[in-house]
């Protein structure tokens, strides 16, 4: 499958392979957890939660069809000068595909795609912000920090139940947990009335080093959402959840 590319300058010149899914917590010096997945909550381990598998917003990318706007300009025009003074790139880009969806038959669906692509969008560079600026300094990924967050409030925990609640398989979990124990942050514990079982818990250096990435981390989380008001991140956080809890039942 292809997708339209707008070159600087005017017509659009050629097309590219659709990128399929980028994920932000890959590459040279990531240790700790796994690759990002974008969306919801990045998963430690290379499977995602947390997050989102960030899939490519250029899904959205609507099969462009044409080079041309209706009114015959050139689509690469458009979006080199279009919008507001200061508008960024990628938002004058959602708004000329979501026009070029409306005038579209269906499954065209411009406000489902507008949806997906802004929260895919805030997604990735929200991932890949926090895993930049905090994570990757420290060593490890964002999906890493996570799971020590989650065992930094509940305590020991059996690495089956921090699978299910990061909507992680147990293997993924396991190589995470693995990674984390390799540098003396986690630690795994029999219990005592199980020879079988074992919890995974914090070093105290662990946890040591998650207080310290969580308050640099609730710094930067704050500047993101500082434009708005306390009560509309009450009802985006209450939306998202809603979406959340009625996810698709074949989805992680």
């Amino acid at each position: 499958m292809a997708e339209t590319i707008f070159p600087g300058g005017g017509a659009l010149r050629k097309t590219c392979p659709v990128e399929t899914a980028r994920s932000a917590g890959t590459g040279p010096g990531t240790r700790h957890g796994g690759g990002t997945p974008g969306g919801a909550e990045p998963q430690a381990g290379g499977e995602d939660p947390e997050g989102a598998r960030t899939g490519s917003a250029e899904t959205e990318g609507a099969r462009t069809g044409s080079a041309e706007t209706a009114d015959g300009e050139p689509a690469g025009g458009v979006l080199e000068g279009g919008g507001a003074p200061g508008e960024r790139a990628d938002l004058r880009y959602a708004a000329y595909a979501r026009d070029r969806l409306a005038a579209m038959p269906p499954p065209a669906d411009p406000e489902a795609f507008e949806l997906a692509y802004n929260l895919l969008q805030l997604a990735y560079l929200l991932v890949t912000d926090l895993e930049i600026r905090i994570h990757r300094p420290r060593g490890w990924t964002l999906p890493g920090f996570r799971l020590m967050f989650k065992l930094w409030l509940l305590g020991p925990t059996q690495p089956a139940r921090l699978a299910e609640i990061s909507a992680m398989s147990r293997s993924a979990m396991t190589n995470a947990v693995n990674t984390l124990q390799r540098d003396g942050l986690v630690e795994r514990r029999p219990v005592p009335d199980d020879r079988r079982a074992v919890t995974v818990a914090l070093t105290a250096r662990g946890e040591t080093a998650v207080q310290e990435a969580f308050a640099e981390q609730t710094r930067r989380e704050q500047q993101w959402f500082a434009p708005l008001e306390p009560g509309e991140r009450a009802t985006l956080t209450a939306l998202l959840a809603r979406v959340l809890a009625t996810r698709p039942s074949d989805a992680p």
